[in-house]
């Protein structure tokens, strides 16, 4: 199911004039989220965006599978199950219920209900039947496994202690498979996930290494007409990496804190901000909006 647009502004007469204003965090787990403590609630990041004052914010729980349909592309593909498998369902109740909370609670910002799907190329039905039960207003698609030789799902992290190279260039190059095989998802999250665990730090990642295969997945995800998020969860995305995004017909960017965390709502975004005008993305339709080229 697809996640509605957020509209104009003659669609949205509670749209304002967006300059000065910090862009929308696309981009919010809270405790609805496997991997996010019990303290990190809706409310908490609520207050944490109103004082910031972000215009709105989407709560994109994480929608990771141990276990698929034999209809998904896993099961044809012959993988058999995921590790290490921490990965919880959703609280689709409870999200609900506190989603309709916050709402009434939280009248001057726009909160979006939202899903964080891995590998969606892979998981194509049970996501569609998650989605049938639970429609969401932001979905976005990401890469964090990739499947070993034994036909599990293992986590990119832990790959890249083999062959840190090969496995940043296979990762990329699944992330341009992702992109054509699946079309569920509005915004492509944290592109170069892996940089996040690189062999003795993250300042050892190369990013020009690999401007073949990043310009590969942007011109996908270009064709494709859906944003590339700027994600500012260390380490943030450069300028020269947004900017090919731009050079190869990328419409869109969305910006996302990635945060798991209350206080990490809104993180780096003055920073975002600048390498996305750096890149050549300039605010769009409203305050709402992607930013646009």
């Amino acid at each position: 199911m697809a996640a509605r647009d957020l509209g104009t502004e003659e669609e949205n007469p509670q749209a304002m004039d967006h300059q000065g204003q910090l862009p929308a965090d696309n981009h919010v787990h809270t405790h609805w989220s496997w991997d996010t403590p019990d303290s990190s609630t809706m409310r908490k990041a609520c207050e944490r965006a109103v004082a910031l004052g972000l215009p709105a914010v989407a709560f994109t729980e994480h929608l990771d599978f141990t276990v698929w349909h034999a209809e998904d592309r896993a099961t044809e593909e012959g993988l058999v199950d995921r590790y290490p498998a921490h990965q919880l369902p959703i609280d689709v109740e409870g999200y609900v219920a506190e989603l309709a909370e916050v709402r009434d609670r939280f009248p001057e910002l726009r909160i979006l209900s939202g899903i964080e799907t891995g590998e969606p190329h892979l998981f194509a039905a049970s996501i569609a039947r998650h989605l049938e039960g639970a429609p969401v207003d932001r979905i976005l698609g990401s890469l964090h496994s990739l499947a070993d030789d034994d036909g599990r799902l293992v986590g990119v992290g832990r790959l890249l202690h083999g062959d840190a190279d090969a496995t940043m260039r296979r990762y990329l190059g699944e992330m341009v498979g992702m992109i054509e095989s699946s079309d569920v998802f509005q915004v492509l999250a944290h592109v170069d996930f892996p940089r996040r665990y690189w062999p003795g730090g993250s300042h050892r990642y190369v990013e020009k290494d690999y401007e073949e295969e990043y310009r590969a997945a942007f011109r996908a995800l270009a064709g494709s007409g859906r944003a590339l998020e700027i994600n500012t969860s260390s380490p943030l995305a450069s300028a020269d990496q947004v900017r090919w995004f731009h050079e190869e017909g990328g419409e869109a960017v969305s910006f996302g804190s990635d945060a798991h965390a209350p206080a990490a709502v809104g993180q780096k975004f003055e920073l975002a901000v600048a390498v996305a005008e750096a890149a050549g993305f300039r605010p769009g339709r409203d305050r709402f909006d992607f930013w646009r080229r």
